[in-house]
């Protein structure tokens, strides 16, 4: 079975007084389960909150990595300088990146490369905008976003990927289960098309979207939904703990 993972995406929020959340989840989720717990802070925070996880079940991302190892790119992180603060995990493909960057799919694919050649695990978000869900075009970006952003050689340990629907992401408006599980079904027969019925199956399915405790449980009964990626209520324990539990118990 694919182990459950709900991951936190605090986007720029958050200093050292935001610590004592991670401190928080750390001791409140101390079991073992069959779900990975990610927190993604600021680039500051990494070394520090990986510090905190450790020897809990919470593990630290980040939130964006450069596609080189190091060089001439004033501002930027590299997946190896990530690796190197203890964090293990990093987004990539964000749709703000994206639209805010310009990050094209080829971008994103160099991202998730350099990732696993730094022992990271990439989190590969795609979505559709409103334009294209009210076109009809969702599953033919979905097609094209993973055709573009996902490497060849893709496997369950090194990747996982984030379904956001761009007009859900901090706007209060949810997917419906319908929707999520249309495009969830989607992907997976994508991967599985492409990679392999193993490999295919292996890989982690998330939904993004104005995920809260009131519509988590809900979001969890999808059949290919194996976790969650959050955003604003990621940042308080209050309101990312009863996510998770959601999730441990769906």
């Amino acid at each position: 079975m694919r182990r459950k993972m709900a991951a936190g995406n605090w986007k720029m929020n958050g200093d050292s007084a935001a610590l004592g959340v991670i401190s928080e989840l750390a001791t409140t989720h101390s079991g073992s389960t069959d779900t990975d717990i990610v927190i993604c802070p600021p680039a500051p925070l990494l070394f520090r909150a990986s510090e905190i996880a450790r020897d809990s079940a919470l593990t630290i991302g980040a939130q964006d990595c450069h596609s080189a190892a190091s060089g001439a790119h004033t501002g930027d992180i590299s997946a190896p300088m990530i690796a190197d603060t203890g964090a293990t995990h990093v987004i990539v493909g964000h749709s703000e990146r994206r639209d805010a960057c310009g990050e094209s799919d080829s971008d994103v694919r160099a991202k998730t490369m350099a990732a696993w050649d730094a022992g990271l695990t990439a989190i590969l978000c795609i979505g559709e905008s409103a334009a294209d869900r009210e076109a009809g075009k969702t599953l033919d970006v979905i097609a094209g976003q993973l055709k573009g952003s996902m490497p060849d050689d893709a496997t369950g340990d090194r990747l996982v990927i984030a379904y956001e629907p761009i007009w859900a992401i901090g706007t209060g408006a949810v997917a419906t289960t319908k929707q999520i599980d249309e495009v969830h079904d989607f992907i997976r027969a994508h991967l599985v098309e492409r990679l392999g019925d193993a490999a295919g199956n292996a890989i982690r399915l998330l939904y993004g979207g104005s995920v809260k405790p009131a519509n988590a449980a809900e979001i969890f009964k999808c059949g290919n939904v194996d976790g969650a990626l959050v955003g604003g209520a990621s940042l308080k324990a209050a309101d990312f703990t009863p996510i998770i539990r959601a999730l441990v118990d769906s």
